[in-house]
């Protein structure tokens, strides 16, 4: 019997692995794709007649500095093949109020901002604000056992800590907006453009409904070694998957589970090429689809959860190919459009343009590729099939999308192009709907339930959730060190890993 079998190869199903593995676990991964990243990774298609590679969707990484988190564990596994290039501007936005290059120096962040036509005479504070509570929670990053579930140590170390919290006393439980109010500052079409952006690809939801602690630590998301993964996301998953090898584990590509049964002592993994028995078994998956497949009926903070996910959102992609002809130079760009200040950022009227670097393996000379992407609501698309007008609703966003890339970035001269909708997305990643992002950080008390690792239902207390869905969710990085943390709790479960401690560092 296996300790533990991670069903799904993201980043979080691959830093629980790799973590395991590392603390001496007897570990499987399965995978059903060929290759590894699940919503972060990249894929081989031939558009138009040209042999080319996108990043399907997760394309800007932080952690990749010196530093970093995905930069430190490449060193402990003596991985050197795989490089960064760490981007200034990091994004540009451009909408009908704004264009501005987003650095990624703090200081010139806030100069920036300041400098803008108009700024109101709260922004200084607002800013001010923001920072101190960004450099309260990002330690917690660094060193994974600050993370709950708390041992009485840890307690300590954030008692030691607690000047540091102090700032985060006065967001805790209020939206983006409201604090913006309270210094004056949500009325100014660029701050409220930046911030609408930034909340809606990273905690998922608008300035009005954003829980702020959340929030205010993506806005530094830029600041924290940011950029493009040379050659391909993917590059990333599969140094992970030497790591979790080279540690002793083992990673099973085009492994499909089918499923899993409770039997004594831990769990049948049934696949299609055969059966794994394990102690614990780790879903990198939603609530909803990890309940499908072990037969359990979610309960509790879990049904909760799924219920959040289910209000969240899938994705509208479009992927070009492009004239390599254009003023970004040799490294990757990435670009944040805006249609209308004044709607919704999704559906098309916000679109996020990643363009790979030129000669990077994923277009032939002449050319680059990149992935174009806009949020729709779950619900919406729910409805839409339902009247069965998603077809033509999710073309219309489509067109929506080409448009505003050749009204806000003409430079972008497109050669070839390919759709996908959110029906694609559940195929691909086999997630219900096509959901991305996990569940939306609204502003509330609730947000902060179910902080620790996730079990999948109280009676079955080693089926375990990692993902974008369970904290602290959502980004890249925040998955992976999701993944460390319950590989981490695992280890001491099994009386393993005592001395690999829990230091992300």
């Amino acid at each position: 019997m296996h300790d533990v079998v991670v069903v799904g190869g993201g980043f979080g199903g691959l830093s629980a692995a790799r973590t395991l593995a590392r603390g001496g676990a007897d570990v499987v991964l399965c995978e059903t794709l060929s290759y590894l990243g699940g919503c972060a990774s990249t894929f081989s298609r031939t558009v138009d007649g040209v042999a080319c590679r996108f990043e399907s969707g997760a394309t800007l990484f932080c952690g990749l500095g010196p530093e970093g988190h995905f930069t430190r564990r490449l060193q402990q596994d003596g991985i050197d093949d795989v490089t960064f290039s760490l981007l200034d501007p990091v994004i540009e936005l451009r909408t009908p109020s704004l264009s501005l290059r987003i650095p990624s120096n703090r200081a010139d962040f806030d100069a920036a901002i300041l400098a803008l036509p108009g700024a109101p005479r709260g922004t200084e504070g607002f800013l001010r604000q923001q920072r101190a509570v960004a450099e309260a929670l990002w330690p917690l990053f660094d060193d994974v056992s600050l993370l709950p579930p708390f041992s009485a140590r840890m307690l300590l170390a954030h008692a030691r800590r607690l000047g540091a919290y102090l700032p985060l006393a006065t967001t805790i439980g209020r939206s983006v907006q409201s604090i913006m109010a309270a210094h004056d500052v949500d009325g100014w079409a660029p701050l409220r453009s930046l911030l609408q952006g930034l909340c809606q690809i990273t905690v998922q939801t608008d300035i009005n409904h954003a829980e702020a602690p959340f929030a205010f630590a993506a806005v530094d998301y830029p600041f924290r070694g940011t950029g493009h993964v040379n050659g391909g996301v993917s590059r990333l998953a599969d140094a992970l998957a030497v790591g979790i090898t080279r540690a002793g584990g083992e990673v099973r590509r085009g492994h499909r589970v089918q499923r899993v049964e409770p039997v004594a002592h831990g769990h049948r993994v049934l696949t299609k090429h055969g059966d794994l028995m394990a102690r614990h078994v780790v879903l990198n998956m939603l609530p909803d689809d990890a309940a499908s497949l072990c037969g359990v009926p979610l309960a509790g903070e879990t049904a909760r959860l799924a219920a959040r996910v289910r209000e969240g959102w899938s994705a509208v992609m479009l992927y070009l190919l492009i004239d390599d002809d254009v003023a970004f130079g040799d490294d990757a760009h990435h670009l944040e459009l805006v249609d209308n200040d004044d709607e919704a950022f999704v559906e098309g009227n916000h679109v996020f343009v990643s363009v790979c670097g030129r000669g990077d393996g994923h277009a032939p000379a002449g050319l680059r590729a990149a992935t174009v992407s806009t949020h729709v609501a779950l619900s919406t698309m729910r409805r839409l099939h339902a009247d069965g007008d998603a077809g033509d609703a999710v073309a219309a966003i489509q067109t929506r999308m080409r448009n505003l890339v050749g009204t806000r970035a003409p430079e972008l001269r497109i050669v070839a192009s390919m759709t996908a909708s959110p029906r694609t997305w559940q195929r691909f990643v086999g997630r219900s709907g096509g959901a991305v992002g996990g569940a939306p950080r609204t502003a509330g008390l609730g947000a902060y339930r179910g902080l620790g690792p996730t079990r999948l239902s109280p009676q079955h207390q080693n089926l375990w959730l990692v993902g974008d869905s369970v904290f602290p969710g959502q980004s890249t990085l925040a998955t992976s060190v999701g993944g460390e943390r319950l590989a981490s709790t695992l280890l001491q479960g099994l009386g393993l890993g005592l001395g690999l401690g829990l230091s992300s560092r």
